[in-house]
């Protein structure tokens, strides 16, 4: 099974039963990969965590995602994520910038998010 990466306001929605915010495009990548968390996506909800954006942790949130739909932490190697951040001139933003690079530095691999901006620089992202 192929695999697709989930982006942090995708993974709170999740986490959140927030599934009727999704489109019928992005429910469908949801149940028919594997799916990923960048290193991150678990920064970027600690960080919204800490600043009471989001009500809960970002270990809550991954252990409540990976133990009901299997999602997990990518461990691909931060070098090669590095190599390509550089090329997402598109953007200034580091949690943005890395989360699209870890996806893409993964063999193309695709992104669900609802983020516009993302939607229009990378070209396998779905919403």
């Amino acid at each position: 099974m192929s695999i697709a990466y989930l982006d942090t306001q995708v993974a709170v929605w999740l986490h959140e039963a927030k599934v009727r915010k999704l489109t019928i495009a992005a429910k469908r990548e949801i149940e028919r990969r594997d799916l990923l968390v960048s290193p991150m996506v678990f920064l970027e909800i600690d960080f919204l965590y800490r600043r009471r954006k989001v009500r809960h942790s970002a270990a809550k949130v991954y252990d409540s995602l990976r133990a009901s739909i299997g999602v997990l932490l990518c461990d691909f190697p931060f070098p090669a994520i590095a190599m390509k951040a550089i090329e997402c001139g598109w953007t200034d933003e580091p949690f943005d910038k890395i989360i699209v690079a870890h996806a893409w530095a993964n063999d193309e691999s695709l992104l669900i998010t609802a983020d516009q901006n993302i939607r229009e620089h990378y070209a396998r992202a779905v919403w």
